[in-house]
């Protein structure tokens, strides 16, 4: 006998029997006895008795004829229950068709009582137990590998390639998922360069983690980017969008904060919109410069036929224009029971200026997450369109 089945003899299983008839249930439990192996026994009447004591179940030895229940009907009943454990059905000698047709039905064997000894009744449930365990660890393994894939298209349709070929302005993102919650969120960007050298850009956060959020946030992505390349204005473009998301949405209350750029083909101007959004950073040489003094608009979502209003801001030569997510701001600061902030996040960045003011955006994003005391409870994406002049 090999080491695996010496553990697999002493290991206790938990055995469920169901069986209406006082001989054949003391047949199995003195069968049982006969192994010489470590059973805990259970012994259900009826159907509706053995599905109150499923759960501390490994393996049940099922009867298909009970006084509530006939044939196969309790087997598929036993099977519909959430984790639902191992099944070996047991007939009698003239219903082994029966048995044939359970296991095509879903359970893991059948036996033919009084054609089985202790030793072969023992197989059959260290079977049972054992195949059942590897078949919900494939099943398990499969619903990762679908939950990964679908993830990864969500993320490449919140995260595109932006669409800025042939433009002179420099663009860096960058992405980094919530590490608590391992849930997809729905933050998003887009940059596309139009044919007379305006670039807009848009970074968004759909409020809430899961599935939902990233489709939604997917969905006003790619309208965004149709509304740019058809030439809309960016005043509509963020009614248009308010317009998509309540239409899409799937529940009253969810909500997108947003922050648009509009740059101008002479690279001396840009104009920007919040929607609920933290305002952009923006950054000439060493230094952060205050921008015009904005109005920051709900978030798309919320009123009805609400205007947004953009920002002008003059640029100077060599400017920097960095938008983000709040994920960003949220993290938490030793010894303090504040979130970081957009004062400390400046002032982060300010003194990583002073050593670098060309690669400071993955020092400062380092920063923040070591103040965190490891990675961002939510998730956080960074926009930084750069001057090269």
């Amino acid at each position: 006998m090999t080491l695996k089945s010496d553990a697999m003899r002493t290991k206790t299983v938990r055995v469920l029997l169901v069986e209406d008839d006082d001989g054949d249930a003391l047949l199995v439990e003195a069968l049982l006895d006969e192994a010489n192996a470590p059973f805990i026994i259970t012994r259900a009447r009826t159907l509706a008795e053995a599905e109150t004591l499923l759960a501390d179940a490994e393996c049940v030895l099922l009867d298909l004829g009970l006084p509530d229940s006939q044939g196969s009907d309790g087997l598929h009943r036993l099977l519909k229950k959430p984790g639902a454990p191992a099944i070996l059905v047991l007939t009698g000698l003239d219903d082994e068709r029966e048995g044939i047709d359970a296991v095509a039905a879903g359970a893991e064997d059948y036996l033919v009582k009084g054609q089985v000894d202790g030793e072969l009744l023992l197989r059959g449930v260290r079977y049972a137990v054992e195949r059942r365990r590897a078949d919900d660890a494939q099943r398990k393994l499969r619903e990762a590998t679908l939950v990964a894939q679908e993830r990864s298209r969500l993320e490449r349709g919140l995260l595109p390639p932006p669409l800025l070929k042939g433009s002179d302005l420099d663009l860096e993102v960058r992405y980094q998922p919530g590490g608590q919650r391992m849930l997809l969120g729905g933050d998003f960007y887009d940059a596309v360069g139009l044919p007379d050298g305006t670039v807009h850009a848009i970074i968004g956060d759909v409020c809430g983690h899961g599935p939902d959020e990233a489709a939604l946030g997917v969905c006003l992505r790619i309208a965004w980017r149709a509304l740019v390349l058809a030439g809309a204005p960016p005043e509509k473009v963020l009614r248009t969008l308010d317009q998509v998301l309540v239409a899409e949405r799937h529940g009253e209350g969810i909500f997108t904060t947003a922050c648009m750029v509009t740059v101008a083909p002479d690279r001396r101007s840009a104009r920007y919109f919040l929607a609920g959004h933290p305002e952009p950073l923006l950054v000439v040489g060493e230094q952060i410069v205050d921008l015009p003094q904005s109005k920051i608009g709900v978030p798309l979502g919320v009123l009805p036929d609400y205007a947004w209003t953009g920002v002008d801001v003059p640029l100077q030569p060599g400017w920097s224009l960095v938008c983000y997510t709040d994920g960003l701001i949220e993290g938490r600061v030793p010894d303090d029971t504040d979130r970081l902030g957009v004062e400390r996040l400046c002032e982060i960045v300010q003194d990583q200026l002073q050593h670098d003011t060309t690669g400071w955006l993955d020092p400062v994003i380092a920063e923040v997450t070591r103040l965190n005391g490891g990675e961002l409870d939510d998730d956080m994406a960074v926009l930084l369109l750069k001057d090269p002049r």
